[in-house]
């Protein structure tokens, strides 16, 4: 009698603390929504001999009906380095974490080597973001590979907006 008095405890506990991890979920909005989110990104890679290089980047995508965002489309632009990138991994799945934070997985991208640079394959990856104000930002996140992401800030149109 006491273990079952002791698993039905253990059950309600874990009934209640799922239900707290529950309430602290966090998701993106408005749902079913799609975007573009224009900007500026960082990196660092074997491919610029761990030098940052600037670029322009636009990401597209949308936000389903669970409130998960997913990036279908990266668009980097600039010259040198930021011409070469094939980009990897789409789509990449942003999720919102906190009231001002989230997550974006299987970021990647490769760039060809050539007699004058060597070649990079940086992630499948899971980088760190803040968001805030409308603009999502992200700053020294490594990517596998021997690469990094120095800095990334985009503004999202629509206006995204991150809701408990």
């Amino acid at each position: 009698m006491k273990s079952l008095k002791t698993l039905v405890s253990l059950s309600a506990l874990a009934v209640c603390m799922g239900a707290a991890s529950m309430a602290n979920a966090y998701s993106i909005s408005p749902v079913n929504t799609s975007f573009t989110a224009p900007g500026t990104i960082s990196v660092k890679s074997p491919s610029s001999f761990q030098a940052t290089v600037n670029c322009g980047a636009t990401f597209t995508g949308n936000v389903d009906a669970t409130g998960v965002a997913k990036i279908t489309g990266v668009s980097v632009t600039g010259g040198g380095l930021c011409s070469l990138p094939t980009i990897t991994g789409l789509p990449w799945t942003l999720t919102a974490t906190g009231a001002t934070s989230g997550s974006v997985t299987n970021v990647g991208y490769t760039i060809a080597g050539s007699l004058i640079f060597p070649a990079s394959n940086c992630g499948p990856s899971t980088i760190a973001v803040a968001y805030s104000g409308g603009l999502l930002t992200a700053s020294n996140q490594p990517l596998s590979g021997s690469c990094t992401v120095v800095s990334l800030s985009v503004t999202p149109s629509p206006t995204l907006t991150i809701v408990p």
